[in-house]
């Protein structure tokens, strides 16, 4: 099976279905039902069960820049683990939409990648823009699977 344009957009798609989701479960159910969305989404849709992922936050800096394991991935998300001190819950800003914009792709095989800009819009439809990037592989269910995750501010002069 072979990698198409569309399954990476979908791929895309599902993450910022999942992102919202979490942010809903957190303001109409709390902490511990964002949390078990975001697990959800974690296995659903990212290859820690292939290997680490090459995971770096936007919101993320010094020696825990870097996330290349599903609890790491989880605090990012959902804050609330000790190890991660500096981490508020990127999943729980109360996110709408998310709007991507393709600059381009790359398929190799069962290998993939894409990069662009996210924009995240908030309940109340504030934008905030972000520069990212995804490898995709796929799993041995056929599944494609986020193995790398790069999303930073963009650049200001």
């Amino acid at each position: 099976m072979s990698i198409s344009e569309q399954d990476i957009l979908d791929a895309i798609s599902a993450w910022g279905n999942g992102l919202v989701e979490i942010s809903e479960a957190f303001e109409n159910e709390g902490i511990v039902k964002a949390t078990s969305a975001a697990e959800n989404m974690l296995d659903r849709l990212y290859g820690f069960n292939l290997g680490p992922v090459l995971f770096k936050p936007t919101l993320s800096g010094g020696i825990q820049t870097f996330r290349p394991t599903r609890e790491a991935a989880l605090s990012y998300f959902v804050g609330q683990n000790p190890y991660y001190s500096g981490d508020t819950g990127f999943g729980i800003k109360y996110w709408r939409r998310v709007i991507p914009e393709t600059s381009a792709f790359f398929i190799d095989d069962n290998v993939a990648m894409w990069m662009g800009w996210v924009t995240f819009f908030d309940k109340d439809d504030n934008a905030t823009k972000v520069d990212k990037s995804w490898g995709y592989r796929l799993d041995t269910n056929g599944k494609l699977k986020i193995v790398l995750h790069h999303s930073s501010l963009p650049y200001q002069q």
